[in-house]
């Protein structure tokens, strides 16, 4: 079993004087104000870079706007600040939420395939490349524009940016995702998710065949120490959580296996790093597995020379998708449990691998 001790940090209230700085996680409203601290990988990024990262659910204009008009403060001095100020390790960050409207989603007629819904929430089938909700470099074709369009009411606990979001997938994963349509369906669900009582259950195929059929990958994860889109395995870092999954091999090629995935904690893109660290990256995973796209020509070139040149796209996206999703319905308890059928691109390259990446076929 892979197995690494890893620390646990809390939040807490910074004070400067008469000035206490709340280091909140849920969303605030207007007028108050969050703070977060320069960790020595953020040491010299510019103040609207950090600022952006982090309140994600502004545009950088407004960013601006909010510096300038002396909304946010650096160690607690309210005295002017330049918008590109270098930051350094153990600066706080603090902003008083701007009263001007957020850059949140705006109702678009995108198609969804709709797997399930009621008054309360609705199950959904994402299909990849499709972003969950408004962030930076992404402000339309999200799924909360999809589901503004579609849904006369959604949940408001997640905050401006994410109506109906209670969990997330990224932009290239494929498949079941859960949306509320009330707070008090949104907060129901999100405390299952917290105690761990949703099953999910990932479909994945990896690059290499492990060594063994089943094995439990306990391994911490935190923030990537020199790429902001990264996540990483950390140990005795301030930003690393436990993180726990089970994987299962379904399936054996040669040089490739589909592996059920059933991820036990709900870490940032935890199924991609965990998979990466002991070996199997997910199959086009260009940020983990250093590739985004296979032809025929790589599947078959070992047992067709004369398709080596082929470079049809087979795939191009990481082949990850959330098969299957289990909860109790927030309104009274009973079990729920929905499937996404595996979408084209992942049934595509799954016929090429039998064909041409077969155990039983010529080495």
């Amino acid at each position: 079993m892979y197995d690494e001790a890893t620390p646990r940090y809390t939040r807490g209230v910074l004070l400067f004087g008469d000035h206490a700085i709340r280091m909140m996680t849920q969303t605030p409203q207007p007028g108050e104000t969050q703070a977060y601290t320069v960790t020595a990988e953020q040491a010299h990024q510019r103040l609207d870079a950090f600022l952006a990262i982090h309140f994600d659910q502004y545009s950088r204009v407004q960013l601006r706007k909010a510096i300038d008009s002396g909304l946010v403060t650096v160690n607690g001095r309210n005295k002017p600040i330049k918008v590109a100020y270098r930051l350094h390790e153990g600066d706080v960050v603090g902003m008083t939420m701007p009263n001007f409207p957020k850059a949140g989603p705006q109702p678009e007629d995108i198609p969804l395939d709709i797997i399930y819904e009621d008054e309360h929430l609705a199950v959904v089938n994402k299909p990849p490349g499709m972003v969950v909700h408004p962030a930076r470099g992404h402000w339309s074709g999200t799924l909360t524009s999809a589901l503004a369009f579609h849904f006369e009411s959604l949940s408001t606990a997640g905050g401006p940016t994410r109506p109906g979001i209670v969990h997330r997938l990224d932009r290239d994963t494929s498949g079941v995702i859960l949306a509320a349509k009330t707070d008090f369906a949104h907060n129901a669900l999100a405390a299952q998710f917290e105690d761990r009582s949703v099953e999910k259950e990932y479909f994945a195929i990896v690059v290499g065949s492990p060594d063994l059929d089943q094995d439990l990958i306990d391994l911490p994860i935190g923030i990537h120490p020199y790429q902001r889109e990264k996540m990483a395995i950390r140990r005795d870092h301030a930003t690393s959580r436990p993180s726990r999954t089970i994987f299962q091999v379904v399936e054996r090629f040669q040089g490739f296996a589909v592996v059920r995935v059933l991820p036990k904690t709900g870490r940032t893109h935890q199924i991609r790093v965990h998979m990466d660290a002991i070996g199997y990256p997910v199959l086009c995973d260009k940020l983990y597995g250093g590739r985004s796209k296979i032809t025929h020509g790589e599947i078959r070139r070992k047992f067709d020379h004369r398709t080596l040149e082929d470079e049809t796209l087979v795939l191009e996206r990481q082949a990850l998708h959330a098969r299957r999703i289990a909860f109790a319905h927030p309104l009274d308890q009973r079990r729920m449990e929905f499937e996404a059928p595996l979408p084209d691109d992942l049934e595509r390259i799954l016929k090429e691998l039998r064909e041409w990446r077969s155990l039983d076929a010529p080495a």
